[in-house]
């Protein structure tokens, strides 16, 4: 059967009047019958991949997705284009369960969502061969590699797809892996001669930042407050951290919520449907606990502490500016973080999986730590190389971060690691450098050292931030250790000796914040008072249907309404994300509010000009 065109389809059901870099080509070849493996970053447009194919093939496509909260996006989504689809998981009761095997039996749904342990149960195989499915679809396919960032023992029952559905095609789709890491999801997976496809990485609207943490809590209040009224998500290592800094922000009348393991499915999934449904602004959560949120429009993510690898700190910075509009991405670390980090590295009792984690934890702390463009070191990690000399979008590139001579504060602080026996961590030297009288100074004798007090004209802060920059430039060493302690280099000691100059990043002056340097154009001129009037109408819709407010329209769609100002279905259809279906459902609403603001704006007119 030929391949139809599937542009109409595109604008039909989604209201996109263009696809985005390779969905074409994807969804032809599923529609070809072709296994698919793609990687592609968050916000690419994975979903429509498999949801488009499902409005032209006959029978039920299967989507497999880890994350029970997220498959509930998904299909609600999918729903809301008018593209029939139920989920089938753990969290149904017996009822939801039974409402959607009957759905699926009498023909009434295009796609099945299941959880990888459902797709493992006993009998869900057989269940499987009485639809047929037409295709099947994998998301999240980095969880069946252990090479991966997030391995999931269940997805490695997928496998049998392939075995036992000779002539139905898979769908393989990641938003992060190494060339490894792909390899293996296609050999475990069994993909037969896939189309594939490695899009960019680059995530052009994103504005990436690594901060010094100093006073986290006072750090984060600043860059929230910049940010008044915007969604974003905050990320914590610990439960305990997670609640101190929810609780912190609420103090400050900001609406966060907290979401970690520890809590209640009952608590998460309220935490979970506020940010959903726009009733609270922040999400404070923990980098290990998955959150399956699909909301478009999260304008930033702060990192609270260091993450332990480039793909899970990728995937989560990956969660703002899903909507493609311009979000910042803010990393506040510090060698407290790192050693934390070690330590529950050294606690992994597989020793393959310890050196993985450690290899992993090492490229984390080279990006953090790099005084180079932060999109081209990202890119590099995922073997992509950065075209151009400067982003425009990261902190380096936007000036905010500086360079200085600092070689005589690098020969001050290398005195002390060596007069030390390079025995000691950077706190200590920086202690001894500022001129400190603590304990454990007195118990050493530190305080005898000609190099107690010498940068007592600095405060701590400064002095650690000199160590670091010495280890980043290899004029220092920090070895294996489950605790970084800075040794001197050869290169170090020509440093020492005048051999060699030091310059050091800087914050620069007046740049101390987050910033908001723009990582891609600001949006076209809107009204901004019908934008504001259509985001009203848009929560009263979704609280009537119970649907995330972005499901009705995005964001985008609403700043196109209050620029464009339809005045009718046709020019409405011109704006993007409004296909044929949610015209037919809303279009007459929103037309409505569009021509009683503009009769407003006439009235307004005619009044001043008499």
């Amino acid at each position: 059967m030929p391949t139809p065109r599937l542009e109409p389809i595109l604008s039909a059901v989604f209201g996109f009047s263009a696809f985005r870099p390779h969905q074409k080509e994807l969804v032809s070849a599923i529609l070809e019958n072709r296994d698919v493996f793609a990687v592609m970053p968050t916000g690419g447009g994975k979903s429509l991949c498999y949801q488009l194919p499902a409005c032209v093939r006959g029978g039920v496509g299967v989507v497999v997705s880890p994350l029970i909260s997220l498959m509930k996006d998904q299909v609600d989504a999918a729903n809301a284009n008018g593209i029939p689809s139920v989920t089938l998981n753990s969290a149904l009761s017996e009822k939801e369960r039974a409402d959607a095997y009957r759905l699926v039996r009498r023909g009434n749904v295009r796609l099945v969502y299941v959880s990888p342990e459902r797709f493992n149960s006993p009998g869900f195989t057989e269940y499987l061969k009485t639809l047929p499915p037409s295709f099947f679809a994998v998301d999240e396919a980095h969880c069946i590699s252990e090479w991966g960032h997030d391995f999931r023992p269940d997805y490695l029952s997928l496998g049998m797809m392939t075995r036992e559905f000779a002539g139905v095609p898979v769908a393989a789709f990641t938003a992060t892996a190494t060339p490894r890491v792909a390899e293996d999801i296609v050999e475990r997976l069994g993909l037969r001669d896939p189309f594939r496809v490695r899009a960019s990485f680059n995530r052009a609207n994103l504005t990436y930042r690594v901060i010094p943490k100093e006073d986290l809590g006072r750090q984060l209040l600043d860059f929230l407050r910049e940010r008044e009224g915007e969604p974003g998500i905050v990320y914590r290592t610990t439960r305990k951290s997670v609640e101190a800094t929810t609780s912190l922000l609420r103090r400050h009348g900001i609406n966060a919520r907290p979401y970690h393991a520890g809590m209640t499915d009952a608590e998460r999934t309220r935490s979970q449907e506020d940010f959903r449904h726009d009733r609270c602004q922040v999400v404070v959560a923990t980098i290990a606990f998955g959150m399956g949120i699909d909301k478009p429009n999260v304008r930033f993510v702060a990192h609270g502490d260091l993450p332990k690898n480039l793909e899970g700190y990728y995937q989560e910075t990956g969660r703002a500016g899903r909507d493609g509009e311009p979000a910042r991405c803010v990393l506040f670390h510090n060698n407290g973080d790192i050693a934390q980090l070690l330590r529950f590295n050294a606690a992994v009792g597989d020793p393959v999986a310890r050196e993985a984690a450690q290899a992993q934890l090492n490229d984390m702390i080279a990006f953090a730590r790099a005084d180079r463009c932060r999109r081209a070191a990202l890119l590099e990690y995922f073997g992509e190389a950065y075209p151009e000399p400067a982003c425009g979008g990261c902190d380096i590139c936007l000036g905010e971060a500086e360079r200085e001579d600092a070689t005589v504060a690098a020969q001050k602080a290398l005195s002390a690691m060596i007069r030390t026996g390079n025995r000691f961590g950077a706190n200590h030297i920086a202690d001894i450098l500022v001129g400190a009288d603590t304990e454990k100074i007195r118990k050493y004798r530190h305080n005898e050292l000609p190099t107690h007090g010498v940068g007592r004209d600095r405060d701590k802060t400064y002095w650690r931030r000199v160590i670091e920059a010495l280890v980043v430039k290899g004029l220092a060493a920090t070895g294996d250790s489950r605790y970084p302690i800075p040794a001197v280099t050869d290169r170090g000691w020509r440093v020492l000796r005048g051999e060699e100059g030091f310059r050091m990043l800087r914050a620069a002056e007046g740049k101390r914040s987050a910033g908001r340097g723009e990582a891609a154009p600001a949006a076209k001129p809107y009204d901004r008072n019908l934008f504001a009037r259509l985001r009203q109408l848009r929560t009263r819709l979704a609280e009537e249907k119970g649907l995330p407010p972005y499901m009705i329209f995005a964001d985008r769609a609403l700043r196109d309404m209050a620029r464009l100002l339809p005045g009718n279905e046709r020019e409405l259809l011109a704006v993007s994300g409004v296909g044929a279906y949610k015209l037919q459902i809303y279009g007459g609403v929103f037309l409505r509010e569009i021509g009683l603001y503009k009769k407003a704006l006439a009235r307004g007119a005619e009044s001043s000009g008499k």
